[in-house]
């Protein structure tokens, strides 16, 4: 029986998440001998690039009706065409949203943002995140099926090429429910959830009109940019670029910190990153607790000489 995984797509483009969930979906079917079967609502995208990845086999539903996201509709979609006792999902908004109703629906125990692939298969144990990503904890299903989350940049996205096949299978979901009309749109820069390196900042920048430093600092690693509540509480960075405890939860293998305090509604956010950062004038500043690296200075001339510095690294 296939490992299935539901592969998320923004208007029919797959995300980073989504070739992470199919990685986590080969490397179970490898431990138990199987194959790797993808089901996607209305992609655009080829499906080449998910047997990049080790996908057997690709399911596109189509149906008019699921053009706009409902929760509930993309659930009743993926029980049409769910047939196994195993589904991987990315850890995203939506994505998040759809596997617990698919539980409930397929009377499947749920595990959430899990971090590492299955400890055991039968029965199924997983290493997962938990309390706001301030512990771990393994657990266990003790259902007939499982459903699993993968916490985004956690496993991480491994090729894995196969011949895959690819079928159409067509639908006609009564979407009544509460729709979410619009995603948020990237503007051409990273998607912060998905991002490998985060540049973040806070107060300590004193003002909207020194973000440039920020953004240029983003611009030469790579890297999203974000930043801390009170910052996007009192507009000088949109919303959608606050981490922490009631923003985004983030996953980077780098995240720097500029002119944060750390206070633990931030860390809440950050503190699953691979690697801290933490520059602050404040020597007695939270953050530099939870920091791998400290720098003790001021931003506005630590940054430009840093930006710098990695500038003549790269050539």
């Amino acid at each position: 029986m296939a490992i299935f995984v539901y592969a998320e797509n923004i208007n029919g483009v797959y995300k980073k998440a989504a070739f992470e969930a199919v990685s986590y979906a080969k490397a179970i079917a490898d431990q138990a001998g199987d194959t790797v079967t993808v089901i996607s609502v209305n992609p655009t995208d080829s499906s080449d690039s998910l047997f990049k990845y080790g996908a057997n086999n690709v399911i596109n539903i189509k149906d008019e009706g699921l053009k706009n996201f409902s929760a509930k509709s993309y659930a009743q979609a993926v029980n049409e065409v769910f047939t196994g006792n195993t589904i991987v999902f990315p850890h995203t908004t939506d994505a998040s949203s759809i596997a617990p109703m698919l539980a409930i629906m397929k009377n499947y125990s749920l595990i959430t943002n899990v971090l590492e692939k299955p400890e055991n298969l039968s029965p199924f144990q997983v290493k997962r995140r938990a309390f706001s990503g301030k512990g771990f904890m393994h657990a266990k299903a003790d259902a007939q099926g499982v459903i699993v989350t993968v916490s985004q940049n956690a496993f991480g996205v491994k090729e894995n090429p196969v011949q895959g096949s690819e079928e159409i299978k067509e639908l006609s979901i009564i979407n009544d429910d509460t729709k979410v009309l619009s995603h948020e749109q990237s503007s051409g820069k990273l998607d912060l959830k998905e991002a490998e390196v985060v540049v973040s900042a806070g107060r300590g920048m004193k003002g909207p009109e020194n973000w440039g430093m920020i953004e240029e600092l983003a611009g030469v690693l790579g890297a999203a940019t974000a930043c801390s509540k009170p910052v996007s509480d009192i507009g000088w960075r949109p919303h959608s670029e606050h981490v922490g405890q009631t923003g985004k939860a983030i996953a980077p293998n780098l995240y720097v910190a500029v002119g944060i305090s750390g206070a633990i509604q931030h860390l809440a956010g950050v503190n699953s990153s691979k690697t801290i950062v933490v520059i602050n004038s404040d020597p007695e500043a939270p953050f530099f607790k939870s920091a791998d690296y400290g720098v003790v200075g001021d931003a506005f001339q630590v940054i430009p000489a840093l930006t710098e510095k990695i500038k003549a690294l790269k050539g």
